[in-house]
């Protein structure tokens, strides 16, 4: 119990700190991406509306700048004022996009391309940028200006498409590596970190979780400890109240009182019986002895007895038993799952209805499925909690079918128990219990 606890702490706890990781990591990520292209794309456009140059600067690489025309003099005169270095060619005052400053005329790497509205050159400038020739450069553009995007990205160079006044279009390529290389540095290093932290809080909640689920299993423990040491308490002045029961009816003879009294006695001693058994199984203290047998025959042997009972009913019990499915398990344990399972389906099935029972061998499973038809609707809520002790789903029926409501999570703890699944659906009034084994 503690193991499986402990289990369900550490898979939750991890999995929601691996979403809350992935969360931020992906979110980070996504913001320095975005401010990689926004920074790339104002260059650009700053770029593009300078005819190709960057406030000012040619693209002669040997042009120094002298003290008149450096693009930093105009900080230091009259806000009001416009200098000649801060003038545009055609006499407009240039406007420094907020990712623009002073260096980023010698920072930027850049070519551009002029083409016709046919693709064909009209020319082509590499002065800004040293890793593409003008070949390559043409090459580049003339591929950009086929695919009829406007922007996007060609390997590490941002472009930008723009149709001048004269019907030709300006492409201008901005060289983003060393950008790239830092977003791609920060998301392997924002990853890394994510990993570790998790592996950290891994070992931490592994070492913890003990102690976390510890009062939670002790008082799971105690509950069931309590249930079977009652159930052993009970037995016994049950046994004596039945007893007396007899006496009496010796006595004084048939009394409609002292039915009821026996009546009452066995159905507390079967709920009693079936406390303490669903204890041992929970408990998994002691493991089951395992052998093979054949789940075949066990079915064969134990569908006859309920088919009369409900033929008795007005009811038909139907079994397609595939042979020489084998397993390994206890065969008692099991007898007493098919057992639950049929009474169950011959309980609470339709007036007339029919039951149906199958026996799958798969792969590495044998499949049980025992169904009826029902006028019960139940939605998903009610399917999954039809295994917790004591669940019912019209309480009402209790007297009429004289169950306790505890059948299913028998059923359940006993299909554990041999490392199986159970699982309860409904369709279109059919009522169906499936029983997954490993073979």
């Amino acid at each position: 119990m503690l193991n499986k606890l402990r289990k369900k702490v550490i898979l939750l706890t991890m999995t929601s700190l691996f979403a809350l990781l992935a969360l931020v990591v992906a979110g980070m990520n996504l913001i320095n991406y975005g401010n990689v292209v926004a920074t790339a794309d104002e260059v650009l456009q700053f770029l593009m509306g300078d005819g190709g140059k960057l406030a000012g600067v040619p693209a002669d690489p040997d042009w120094q700048p002298d003290g008149d025309s450096d693009p930093g003099s105009a900080t230091e005169s009259d806000p009001g004022t416009a200098t000649e270095s801060d003038q545009r060619p055609d006499g407009r005052q240039w406007r420094m996009p907020r990712r623009i400053n002073d260096e980023t005329a010698y920072e930027s790497r850049f070519f551009f391309a002029v083409l016709d509205a046919q693709g064909g050159l009209i020319v082509v400038d590499t002065g800004r940028v040293a890793a593409v020739d003008s070949e390559a450069a043409v090459e580049i553009a003339q591929e950009v200006f086929a695919s009829g995007r406007t922007s996007g990205f060609y390997g590490a160079y941002r472009y930008a498409v723009e149709a001048e006044d004269n019907g030709n279009y300006r492409l201008t390529f901005l060289d983003c590596q060393r950008s790239l290389d830092s977003f791609k540095y920060f998301l392997l290093a924002s990853v890394g970190m994510a990993l570790l932290g998790f592996a950290i809080v891994f070992v931490i909640v592994y070492f913890l979780s003990g102690r976390m689920v510890r009062p939670i299993a002790e008082s799971y423990e105690k509950q069931k400890r309590f249930i079977t040491d009652a159930g052993h308490e009970i037995k016994t002045p049950l046994t004596i109240i039945n007893a007396n029961a007899e006496l009496l009816e010796c006595d004084f003879g048939e009394n409609e009182s002292i039915d009821d009294i026996r009546d009452q006695t066995r159905r507390l001693t079967a709920l009693t019986e079936k406390l303490v058994y669903l204890s041992k199984m929970e408990e998994g203290g002691d493991k089951l002895p395992m052998e093979e047998f054949s789940l075949s025959e066990l079915l064969n042997e134990m569908t006859p007895p309920f088919a009369r009972l409900a033929q008795a009913q007005g009811k038909t019990l139907t079994a397609d038993v595939a042979q020489g499915v084998s397993l390994n398990g206890n065969d008692e344990a099991i007898g007493r799952l098919v057992s639950l399972l049929l009474d169950n389906a011959v309980k609470y099935a339709s007036p007339e209805g029919t039951i149906a029972v199958t026996l799958n061998r798969q792969v590495r499973h044998a499949q049980l499925a025992v169904s009826n038809p029902t006028a019960e609707t139940m939605d998903r809520e009610d399917l999954h909690r039809l295994f917790d002790r004591f669940y019912r789903t019209d309480r009402s029926r209790n007297s009429e079918t004289g169950g306790h409501g505890i059948g299913l999570s028998v059923a359940r703890a006993i299909t554990e128990q041999h490392g199986g699944r159970i699982r309860a659906d409904l369709s279109d009034g059919v009522f169906t219990v499936t029983v997954t084994l490993p073979l």
